[in-house]
């Protein structure tokens, strides 16, 4: 590495700047509401140029939208990386179990605080929501993909995918019902991993001879 930080340095800059102009953006629209906060307000307020917010985020809706969307692979990536032996089931149960211990806000667990106040904005905003869906529809897919790959059998790798990927996202409905009724996160937390078993289970027997590594 160079003595003044070399492209080590750049990039953490890059990064902060990023995540700098993300939480300015998510304050404004918590504050005003996403259709009433523009671009330009956003720069402003971030003390960047409205061209540097276009060189991290290419439209306004991946201001809020972007990382988010991170995780939309997280469940074909949990499939391909699954050890020999274990089903597609198996798989995606220990990716939620792992994300419920760690309160990860992509499965609604977080304790930070926004992120429920980020989801009904989400939800009744419907460019964002229109988004959100297009967004389980990817991670869908890409699970069917991954399935694919490995069976042969795009028919019945959609339909797994289908219902793992509606396991996911009841568990997090859920989570989120259950947290906007005034439970805290930490209770939630206690009985999900419970929860999240007997979801499971309800598909496994179906699921459990599919897709089983050799």
């Amino acid at each position: 590495m160079a003595e003044d930080g070399g492209p080590g340095l750049r990039e953490r800059k890059k990064k902060q700047t990023a995540i700098k102009v993300w939480r300015t953006a998510v304050d404004l629209f918590l504050e005003h509401g996403y259709e009433q906060v523009s671009v330009a307000q956003i720069a402003e307020a971030a003390e960047v140029s409205k061209m540097t917010v276009f060189n991290y985020f290419k439209t306004k809706e991946d201001l809020l939208m972007g990382p988010m969307e991170e995780h939309v692979e997280d469940l074909a990536e949990a499939i391909r990386a699954r050890p020999d032996g274990s089903s597609a089931v198996d798989a995606t149960r220990a990716m939620v179990l792992r994300k419920i211990a760690d309160r990860d806000p992509s499965i609604g667990l977080s304790e930070q605080g926004n992120e429920l106040a980020l989801i009904q904005l989400v939800q009744r905003t419907p460019v964002l929501a229109r988004r959100a869906m297009l967004w389980s529809v990817r991670g869908e897919r890409a699970a069917a993909l991954a399935l694919t790959e490995e069976t042969g059998d795009a028919l019945l790798s959609s339909v797994a995918a289908a219902q793992l990927s509606g396991v996911v996202s009841a568990l997090m409905s859920e989570h989120h019902r259950r947290i906007l009724a005034g439970e805290s996160p930490a209770a939630v937390a206690a009985d999900a991993g419970e929860r999240a078993e007997r979801a499971f289970a309800l598909v496994e027997k179906g699921l459990s001879g599919f897709a089983v590594r050799a």
